[in-house]
């Protein structure tokens, strides 16, 4: 009896501990120590592009990898986050009918793995969300759980 109480604490704590905390990553960008997660209240995974074009692309998967298609439609694997507290609160700004985070990405490549900065914005009445003021993703908000 002694031990199935032991065991049912502890898978308790283990599943306590595993959903209770926001992940988050240190990372050096701009000589700076910050710290980014992929955790924010509004759905960023997905697809953004030009409006009306169907490429070039920034794909922003939940798992904190994406890709990042330039210009000239050469695509690079990415790594991202949004700046957060070291704790894993999301650090942004809220305008009147809008809310701008700091998305850190970078290459997976050897040669050039620098953490780069881009606006992140998010546009409450339009349900648009926004990199760099260019690429544009639509977003259908989640409804409450009563």
């Amino acid at each position: 009896m002694k031990i199935k109480n032991l065991l049912f604490v502890t898978l308790f704590l283990c599943l306590t501990n595993v959903y209770s905390q926001i992940k988050t990553e240190k990372i050096t960008a701009k000589n700076q120590e910050r710290f980014i997660t992929t955790t924010i209240s509004y759905p960023v995974s997905g697809i953004y592009l030009y409006e009306g074009k169907k490429e070039p692309i920034v794909q922003l998967n939940a798992n904190g990898t994406g890709i990042y298609q330039y210009e000239d439609l050469t695509k690079k694997n990415i790594t991202w986050g949004f700046e957060c507290s070291e704790i894993g609160i999301p650090l942004f700004n809220e305008g009147f009918d809008s809310a701008s985070y700091s998305l850190w990405h970078k290459t997976n490549d050897k040669e050039d793995n620098e953490w780069v900065y881009a606006q992140f914005s998010i546009h409450f009445n339009k349900k648009k969300m926004y990199i760099s003021g260019e690429r544009v993703k639509e977003y259908v908000e989640e409804a409450k759980k009563i």
